[in-house]
């Protein structure tokens, strides 16, 4: 396996390279609405990300935490691909087993659940006009900076931050751990398998061609890293990185994985790349902090996993 410095370097040739010291510009969170119900309070904001850009996101918390004098722990959580954004963790639409940011907020956490660049309240500049290679990196960079946002809050412990996400969230949640060493604990939900198993391809009409293991354009658009389509000609054995380079970026902080039998990012994929990493962890004495589960069914994040994964949280970051 590589060390974390030669797996970001990797990461960095597909992704572009990331933002330097001269883009942390003062947050400026702006409160924009507010609204407290059933011992629970949303917040919905905005923050600068960058000179000439500001995100917006939902901070949801127990209401007693603002006025309770106790620092919290805090989950950065990232949405799935919907057109709805943040509102789907936050618990304000799409669907329930994805309302995590709600649920670990009641669990007495304070969550913040960020838009990834295009989705939600996203607007432009895109992540192309502010010079970036992908969008997966402005994402990277947005998410960092939502960390400095909660991690500045009076009543959240700074040093207790975590990550989870679904699908899209599943590996922006890997891909903002691997490069931001603030995050302690990371939970990643049908988010990933090795580009190697990839048989997913939306732009090619060939059969054939189409279910050959290792084409990883969905991989490529503008979205994601268009770099994949044009240096790397949509193939795995091209990439400079793999998911086994991502766990190893963020080893051995603690990793769950869920990924289901029948999930489209294939679990003997993500079986793989836990193998590969498992010995980072090991070295580490930290053998038991990554953990995969494997349930039955499709690209899902149920009730019963999800409980599991909000207890490995707490066994790291405490309540």
């Amino acid at each position: 396996m590589t060390d974390r410095d030669t797996a970001l370097s990797r990461m960095q040739e597909a992704m572009g390279p990331l933002p330097g010291r001269d883009r942390l510009v003062p947050a400026d969170p702006r409160i924009e609405e507010e609204k407290s119900d059933g011992g629970i309070t949303r917040r919905r904001i905005t923050f600068t990300t960058e000179p000439g850009d500001r995100g917006w996101a939902w901070v949801i918390f127990p209401t007693a935490a603002a006025t309770g004098g106790t620092k919290r722990p805090a989950m950065l959580c990232l949405h799935q691909t919907t057109d709805i954004g943040k509102d789907e963790p936050a618990g304000l639409g799409g669907l329930p087993n994805l309302h995590y940011a709600l649920e670990l907020a009641r669990r007495g956490f304070v969550t913040i659940a960020p838009d990834y660049p295009g989705y939600g309240q996203s607007k432009p500049p895109t992540a192309y006009s502010l010079g970036y290679l992908s969008a997966t990196m402005k994402g990277i960079w947005n998410h960092m900076r939502a960390v400095d946002v909660v991690s500045s809050l009076p009543f959240v412990a700074a040093d207790r931050i975590g990550c989870i996400g679904h699908s899209l969230g599943g590996h922006n949640t890997l891909f903002v751990s691997a490069f931001e060493p603030r995050i302690k604990v990371a939970v990643t939900s049908c988010g990933f398998s090795r580009f190697t198993w990839s048989v997913n391809n939306w732009n090619v009409t060939n059969e054939a061609e189409r279910n050959r293991k290792g084409n990883i354009a969905d991989w490529s658009h503008d979205g994601y890293m268009p770099r994949i389509r044009t240096h790397y000609y949509c193939r795995a054995e091209n990439m400079p990185f793999d998911f086994p380079d991502v766990l190893a970026a963020i080893a051995p902080r603690p990793l769950f994985i869920n990924a289901p039998l029948e999930d489209c990012f294939r679990p003997e994929g993500v079986s793989e790349c836990v193998e590969l990493a498992r010995p980072i962890y090991d070295r580490a004495g930290a053998g038991k902090w990554i953990v995969c589960e494997n349930p039955p069914g499709g690209h899902d994040f149920p009730l019963a996993i999800r409980e599991k994964a909000y207890g490995f949280v707490e066994a790291v970051l405490g309540r």
